[in-house]
């Protein structure tokens, strides 16, 4: 946004409007257009914006040009701009006296009866009811660099011509609507507002004007369904005050919506394969008259599967790219071609049908914003249009009630406008309401994260800050959990908030209560000694910020935007659960970008080095000026004597790191942990048991993490990067006794699930089977415990129960799952020893080329265990069922037989 020099600055503290003249509400939409006086009802009477090279200012009623002679001189020194010779203003005759107020100040008034640029002065001044046919003139002064003050109103107007669309039909609103600012047929009468110091926002003003109904009825006409299939689809984020949603799913993610931009219009659908879908073909002819708006001009068509049904819609269709003389263009978001002119070309009055998903962008270009980085988006954004990198599910949807389609639907300001009511008047929101409140979160926390230097992303700050403060957040713990929508939406916007206000020390208070003073260590060096293989990895430092504590850390230039990030939090979860024992989303990164940065995370956490792959560096330092310390055990690094200080920390989170594994848990499962030493020795025998059955090295390119945490996404644990787990498992993994003793079956479970590999497993029936290879050999080889006591479903008589009975059932692929194929498995080891699974999988280690089936995949599988082994398996793995091709039978015929496997009692 250009800067506004502030009305306060000539002396203005208030501004009396209370006068007989009846002002109209000015929408605001786009990046550059702001307003500059707001009544006490949220509607804007006076905004200013920029378009081109040049400004406009534009007052909600003309009289204020005459009896409001201090605001008109401010309004024209900014206008000028940096035109700091020419002083001259050329004023319309029906607004003269403007240049009567001028006559004492350095401005040179010329009054005039139609406008010319010829004249060669810097601004002009006119009512919006004045404009000769000379728009076009008036926005391409604009636009090379002049000024343009418009005063008037369109309530009257509007009541004079009901069936016409004030939007884009009213004259002031054919050059003022270039710049994103919007005369309604909305009005209130004048009031005496006080001069905000900045520029002024209100909550209410988040309010749709605008309901949209005609232009429903327009697309909608012949449109009962919308057959939403053929690809797979994002979802559109409305959220502009012209924007609309025009098919929805149940959960009120948008496919396919429009919108006005500038004096154009758009539509958008989130995949570019429904531009061709046939059945569809009476809702893009609708689609394209509406762009057009009746100028029967030129369709440029450049996305070419749409040309054969627009073509029949009886307008004018080429295949073309971008042209300037057309009046409709069709593309796709793909390409980042002509985005500035296609902006230019849809504000100028032309219309833009645009299609395609932004989910395959999203995943090819990780650690990229999509939101305001993808092609398509850098186009929508200021359109009040944005494509999300989410998937939306295809279907057979209705078509909306043109009438009641924004109260009926969702519609992301109107349900934000009726959620500030609720929490700022008390108002009551409806049922209908309340389930699409967690759906308004999440899309709050989309806009925020777009941080747009415009007026609609400060609202929106702005106003969330001021409900959070009125407010607060629930305590959310696990003796306190949460499942109302309302709490699920306050946690979220609390992140979000906190992460993109002004002024984020202010809110923590009003946020988290109870916040524990802990003892700091100041200036503590962390030496980097990495070498990191083709994946991230994390580092721990040992320290922890408090909630809202906020720290500067020192770089080295080595990792100065070279990929390295600074990481506040392990647990890096994102919850969508019905009840939450935390808030959804407690992580935070920091780019390295300079040498000297602020870091800090509204709900605390441990702090963490971030190293980009096949990254190497020896002895480089970072300082961390501010923290407090953590419980942090290194195997070779922490001594005893040291230990029994540092376990007492005062951090919730502690660490130990090993030789190929770091456990994050609560600190209290460590305070009496003595003998970290004979803990790191019994992790580091798991670890080199893991590798060797893996057939890798025994030390781990990257060390495998654990993070326990209050709750997490899925299940009692899953596995990853790191591997995630709940709290109470904390204590068994810290304790050399209760390994040893009861075992630790779901933890090596999913550290063998993080030794699977696509080219030998065979989802979904294997997924979670031979990730159960790891957990049998670790208890049987490491922990001493035998399978039969590691885990009640490998007691031998249920083993053998469940493999009769799926020989008994007809041996049905579709039941070989789980503990049923880890039987499989079990069965060959039990015979061949796993001497034989750690020369399988060193096999495939030495292949390529595999392939992507499940049928595929087994045959090779059942290759290579058969000439490993020197046996042909064929039977038994026909035995369980499995798909085996006689040209793998022809291939292994030359082996001995397997006859008198486990499988052949059943008949």
């Amino acid at each position: 946004m250009a800067k506004w020099e502030n009305l306060s600055k000539m002396g203005l503290t208030s501004l009396d409007l209370s006068g007989s003249s009846i002002p109209c509400h000015l929408t605001i939409t786009g990046d550059h257009a702001f307003p500059l006086v707001i009544n006490c009802e949220g509607q804007v009477i006076m905004a200013a914006s920029t378009y081109g090279s040049g400004r406009i200012v534009v007052f909600g009623h003309e009289s204020y040009l005459t009896t409001l002679p201090e605001l008109v001189e401010n309004a024209l020194l900014w206008l000028k701009g940096d035109q700091t010779v020419n002083m001259s203003v050329g004023v319309h005759t029906l607004v003269m006296n403007v240049a009567e107020n001028l006559s004492n100040t350095s401005f040179q008034a010329k009054v005039m009866d139609s406008f010319s640029s010829d004249e060669g002065f810097g601004v002009y001044v006119t009512n919006a009811y004045s404009f000769e046919g000379r728009e076009k003139d008036l926005i391409a002064f604009m636009k090379s660099g002049g000024g343009v003050l418009i005063g008037g109103q369109a309530w009257w107007w509007a009541s004079q011509h009901p069936n016409d669309n004030v939007l884009q039909q009213f004259s002031g609103n054919k050059v003022a609507g270039v710049a994103g600012i919007y005369f309604t047929e909305h009005y209130r009468k004048g009031e005496c507002l006080t001069v905000d110091p900045h520029i002024p926002y209100s909550w209410k003003t988040v309010r749709l004007c605008n309901d949209f109904k005609d232009d429903l009825e327009f697309l909608l006409q012949g449109v009962t369904e919308f057959d939403i299939s053929g690809g797979t689809f994002s979802e559109v984020l409305v959220h502009g005050p012209l924007s609309f949603p025009i098919t929805t799913n149940p959960g009120g993610q948008a496919m396919i919506a429009g919108g006005y931009y500038g004096k154009g219009r758009i539509i958008v659908v989130s995949h570019e394969g429904v531009l061709g879908n046939t059945k569809l073909a009476p809702f893009w002819n609708n689609v394209v008259h509406w762009l057009d708006q009746g100028r029967l001009g030129v369709i440029g068509v450049e996305a070419n599967n749409a040309f054969n049904i627009l073509s029949k819609s009886g307008l004018n269709c080429q295949k073309t790219g971008f042209r300037s003389d057309l009046s409709v263009f069709v593309r796709t978001v793909y390409g980042g071609d002509h985005i500035q002119k296609i902006k230019e070309f849809v504000a100028e009055g032309r219309g833009l049908l645009i299609g395609g998903h932004a989910w395959y962008w999203a995943q090819t270009h990780p650690g990229h914003n999509c939101l305001t980085e993808f092609s398509g988006n850098k186009i929508l954004n200021p359109m009040g249009l944005t494509i999300l990198s989410g998937i939306v599910e295809e279907g057979l949807f209705q078509a909306p009630n043109p009438s009641t389609a924004i109260k009926d639907n969702y519609h992301f300001r109107h349900l934000l406008y009726r959620f500030a009511q609720h929490m700022i008047e008390n108002r009551e929101i409806t049922p209908h309401e309340e389930k699409y409140l967690k759906k308004l979160g999440r899309d709050c926390a989309c806009f925020l994260q777009m941080q747009y230097d415009c007026y609609s992303h400060l609202l929106l700050v702005s106003m969330l800050t001021d409900i959070l403060k009125e407010s607060g957040i629930p305590q959310v713990s696990e003796e306190c959990p949460v499942s109302s929508s309302k709490d699920h939406l306050l946690l979220c916007l609390a992140t979000e908030v906190y992460r993109v206000c002004p002024n984020p020390e202010e809110l923590v208070g009003y946020l988290i209560k109870n916040i524990p003073l802990l003892p700091a260590v100041y200036n503590h060096k962390i030496k980097i000694n990495v070498n990191t293989a083709d994946r991230e990895e994390w580092i721990s430092t040992g320290l922890y910020l408090s909630p809202g504590m906020k720290t500067h850390m020192s770089m080295p230039t080595e990792i100065i935007k070279k990929g390295w990030n600074v990481q506040i939090g392990c647990q890096t979860d994102r919850l969508d659960a019905g009840t939450l024992k935390r808030a959804p989303y407690v992580c935070e990164r920091f780019p390295v970008t300079s040498e000297m940065m602020l870091v800090h995370n509204l709900w605390g956490g441990l702090i963490y080095l971030i190293a980009p792959p096949k990254t190497q560096l020896r002895g480089q330092k970072v300082v961390v000026q501010v923290s407090a310390p953590a419980p942090y055990y290194q195997s070779g690094v922490t001594s005893m004597s040291e230990w029994s200080v540092l376990r007492m920390a005062p951090a919730p989170w502690a660490e130990l790191e090993f030789e190929n594994i770091i456990l994050t848990v609560p600190s209290e499962v460590v305070r009496s942990l003595e003998s970290p030493d004979e803990l790191a020795a019994l992790w580091d025998r798991i670890m080199r048991a893991i590798a060797d059955l893996a057939a890798i090295p025994p030390t781990f390119k990257r060390k495998e993490r654990f993070v326990c945490d209050v709750q997490i996404s899925h299940g009692w644990m899953h596995a990853g990067y790191p591997i995630m787990a709940h709290k109470s498992p904390a204590a068994e993994m810290v304790s050399v006794k209760h390994m040893t003793t009861n075992g630790l079956w779901g933890p090596i479970h999913e550290l063998g699930h993080n030794q699977q590999r696509g080219c030998w497993e065979f989802p979904s029936h294997t997924t979670e089977a031979t990730c159960n290879l790891w957990s049998v050999y670790v208890h049987e080889t490491v922990l001493h415990i035998p399978r039969g006591k590691a885990h009640e479903q490998m007691v031998l008589e249920r083993r053998n129960k469940r493999a009769e009975n799926y020989a008994n059932n007809g041996k049905q692929l579709n039941e070989w799952d789980m503990w049923i194929a880890l039987e499989t498995y079990m069965q060959l080891q039990e015979t061949f020893g796993w001497e034989a699974f750690k020369l399988v999988f060193a096999a495939y280690h030495n292949m390529s080329g595999f392939p992507s089936d499940n049928k595929g995949k087994m045959n090779l599988y059942c290759v290579i265990f058969s000439e490993t082994v020197g046996m042909n398996l064929t039977r038994f793995f026909k035995a369980w069922g499995w798909p085996i091709e006689s040209a793998t039978e022809t291939r292994l015929s030359n082996l001995p037989a397997w006859s008198n496997h486990p499988m052949a009692q059943y008949k």
